[in-house]
């Protein structure tokens, strides 16, 4: 350490009183984080590009300041999924401090986590008050059957009105229309089970027919429409 002939020439003053950090609460306890091992917590981050084209939601679950495990959902840009591929290779078995120091390939990768350093280390995570936080999987868990995000693709024009493409429970395949046009249910049938049931044996008809479900008053629609033709 190389101090200045001035600070050299002063006298030293002893310090007083000994101010703690705020203790931040992790996985069911409160504690003072000094050091980034300091820190665990299972939590989600989003971020964006910059030039505003595309979004991701980053979830990482941290244990005594290392991730143990990552989830990575994006939207928008091609490039940005394929970015998405190298990320969660990145991230996990690097401290948090490390992976907010490393180039995650996308903007908006890089953006989430910047926002979930900042909530992590503050203490504002999914499992602050849950005893011993949240097990190693819960990323997986948060992705629900068929281990496919969550996506909302809603499409619209003043001329024709609304479209629903794709809701959290699958891909739409009909919009419920009453006798004034108006939406009052849709039809879907989910992606994911439909694959797991292909994937056990079933022929694909029968998996597209097992993997079908509906929401709202279907039953009472004076019509059907298909979202992407009609």
């Amino acid at each position: 350490m190389i101090y200045t002939k001035e600070i050299e020439n002063m006298c030293p003053v002893a310090k007083g009183a000994k101010h703690e950090p705020a203790p931040i609460p992790e996985e069911g306890k409160w504690v003072h984080s000094k050091e980034i091992q300091d820190i665990s917590g299972f939590t989600h981050g989003i971020g964006w590009c910059a030039p505003q084209q595309g979004a991701c939601k980053l979830s990482l679950n941290v244990k005594n300041g290392v991730i143990e495990e990552a989830l990575v959902e994006t939207i928008g840009c091609s490039g940005m999924t394929h970015s998405a591929a190298m990320a969660a290779e990145i991230l996990q078995g690097k401290t948090i401090l490390e992976a907010l120091n490393t180039d995650l390939v996308c903007d908006a990768i890089n953006t989430a986590m910047r926002e979930l350093f900042l909530q992590i280390v503050y203490g504002r995570t999914q499992s602050a008050f849950s005893d011993d936080g949240l097990a190693v999987g819960a990323g997986l868990e948060d992705l629900g059957k068929g281990l496919r995000s969550q996506v909302g693709t809603m499409y619209a024009t003043k001329e024709k009105g609304v479209r629903y493409l794709e809701m959290a429970e699958g891909y739409v395949t009909g919009i419920a229309l009453d006798a004034d046009n108006e939406v009052i249910g849709y039809q879907f049938v989910s992606l994911g089970k439909m694959t797991d049931f292909i994937k056990k044996g079933d022929d694909p008809n029968t998996a597209w027919e097992k993997a079908k479900g509906q929401y709202g008053r279907v039953a009472d629609a004076v019509k059907i429409i298909d979202p992407r033709q009609e």
